[in-house]
């Protein structure tokens, strides 16, 4: 009987991987894994090493020693290989896995939380600002500068203007920046530097990272010198910046980028938007409320990527208050003189005051020397994961903008969540089938599962149905009508494939299709739920109900 002591271990489920891979191993008849007792008893042939058992388990992310009852197994565990010493000087003298995190965005947080309540010890490293894009530079700021602009926008005209006399707003910006940048500090101390100044398991270190081989970080701290990192897992949570395309003149200018144009403190006369999807949009509209004249430059279609109705609408939304969408246009050269900008394109030479550049996003994984690693990535520079987080490198994981998975906070936050399962002895995966997304312009877009073209691009037969907002009735209260909600259901079965809708809170209605899409629902079961009168929620059963009925012959809440 051999019998090994197991740390790491968190639940019965590592205590049954362990199991199950050493009753792989040649030789083994049959083994007993306890997780409370943290040891492994094996029934097995003499032959049997007990350095090959000890280095399986390790490579599952386990610590394994010899049980110190039997002194004759002793000498031959002092020969488990030299990769199982490594282990252990990593995980020091506290005796957990030893994880490096590197960044402190969603990702990375999630993961670090998530890694230190299955037992690890984390290290996480950042070189900028403690909190990542979100709630420094990206979803906090953004959604507040919009909501503003909303206000701003409904100040001055609403549907109701013949009862509530509009006036136009005075926008003092510097105020808005300041009450903006208050509630981004008052998040970012609250819910990462705080959290992490309060978990004694987790280290922080200030600054810049890099991979001197696959175990080992160099990190070039912002207090000066360099400390050397080495680690049993690691977690890649570095995020993206703003991609600059490859214009002439571009460089050499002034432009903005996303993160600019939320701590700008002035409103430009004049703003010149070179993007067509999620960004362009969103700050092309903020600003335009706010007093800008907006001119958006779209290389090919608004939201080219997404249903064709889509980009069509918010055209012409944009188009009701003022902002100038040039489409298919290509952009020549920009260059900055008198206080300028000056760009030429195919069809014009624009002039401007201030430049936003919201033409997609790169990863920061470049910065890391990945080839000393092993770590692959794609041609743009995004690493390449599973559905399991991991990388080319079996214990280096990665999560959130910088790979090449959806760029959103919160996949990023299930990304980080699901590679510290894993990294602790874990399976989890990370299921992106039912991913709902939103544009925070106004109306809102939302989508969730598969268009038309990407359920027929898979040679799946499909049937949908679009209802436009006449039809429902909260949109009939609120005097906005702009939009519609669109259904996709396999035609065969009748199946939900996917929702797209352009209305007021397509956000907040997006879930619902989301939960009904992870259930395999079809269009006839959602249509059969019980709705709230009036919510625009209510918009997805009406929809889902025009499979099999008109809903125009329909009572106010007929079901």
């Amino acid at each position: 009987m051999i019998e090994l002591q197991i740390t790491g271990m968190t639940c019965d489920g590592c205590a049954a991987r362990v199991k199950a891979v050493l009753e792989q191993a040649p030789g083994v008849r049959s083994a007993a894994v306890s997780y409370p007792a943290a040891r492994a008893r094996i029934n097995a042939d003499p032959s049997v090493s007990i350095a090959a058992l000890a280095t399986a388990v390790a490579k599952l992310g386990y610590r394994v020693q010899a049980s110190a009852s039997l002194a004759e197994l002793a000498s031959q565990f002092d020969k488990v290989s030299h990769k199982a010493d490594e282990e252990s000087r990593r995980h020091g003298s506290q005796g957990a896995l030893h994880i490096a995190v590197i960044g402190s965005g969603g990702a990375a947080m999630a993961g670090a939380l998530k890694a230190v309540e299955r037992g690890a010890r984390v290290t996480l490293v950042e070189r900028g600002a403690i909190g990542g894009t979100c709630v420094n530079t990206g979803c906090v700021p953004s959604k507040i500068m919009i909501r503003a602009a909303h206000i701003a926008h409904l100040r001055g005209q609403s549907p109701f203007d013949g009862g509530i006399a509009p006036a136009a707003p005075a926008i003092l910006r510097e105020r808005l920046l300041a009450q903006q940048q208050a509630r981004v500090e008052q998040l970012r101390h609250a819910k990462y530097e705080n959290i992490l100044a309060g978990n004694p398991a987790i280290t922080v270190l200030r600054g810049e990272a890099r991979f001197r081989d696959d175990h080992t970080l160099s990190v070039r701290l912002m207090e000066g010198g360099e400390r050397e990192v080495a680690f049993d897992r690691c977690l890649i949570a570095v995020g993206a910046r703003s991609a600059v395309p490859p214009i002439p003149g571009l460089k050499d200018t002034p432009y903005w980028t996303s993160t600019d144009a939320l701590v700008a403190d002035t409103v430009p006369p004049r703003l010149l938007v070179i993007g067509s999807a999620v960004v362009a949009a969103e700050l092309g509209q903020a600003y335009a409320r706010l007093g800008s004249q907006v001119t958006i430059i779209a290389r090919s279609e608004l939201f080219v990527r997404e249903d064709p109705a889509i980009g069509e609408l918010i055209g012409q939304v944009f188009a009701d208050e003022g902002i100038k969408v040039l489409r298919r246009t290509q952009i020549q050269s920009v260059r900055h003189e008198n206080g300028e900008f000056v760009v030429a394109t195919s069809a014009s030479q624009l002039r401007g005051d201030a430049l936003l550049v919201a033409a997609g996003r790169t990863s920061n994984a470049d910065m890391l020397a990945l080839a000393e690693a092993g770590v692959h990535t794609t041609q743009s520079g995004a690493i390449e994961v599973d559905a399991q987080l991991r990388t080319s490198v079996a214990h280096i994981y990665a999560a959130g903008d910088c790979t090449d998975q959806p760029q959103f906070v919160y996949v990023a936050a299930a990304g980080g969540n699901r590679a510290a399962i894993n990294m602790t002895g874990g399976a989890a995966q990370l299921n992106l089938s039912a991913m709902p997304a939103v544009v925070f312009t106004e109306p809102q877009i939302a989508t969730v599962g598969l268009t038309e073209a990407a359920a027929h691009q898979q040679g799946i037969e499909t049937d949908s149905r679009t209802l436009s907002l006449d039809n429902v009735p909260r949109a009939l209260a609120n005097f906005d009508t702009r939009g519609f909600i669109k259904i996709v259901v396999e035609a065969a079965s009748g199946r939900l494939l996917g929702v797209q809708a352009v209305t007021d809170s397509a956000g907040e209605l997006i879930q619902t299709a989301a939960i009904a899409l992870r259930a395999g629902m079809t269009a006839a079961q959602l249509a059969d739920q019980l709705f709230p009168y009036l919510t625009m929620v209510e918009g997805l059963k009406l929809a889902a109900q025009t499979f099999r009925k008109d809903v125009t012959q329909l009572s106010c809440c007929a079901g």
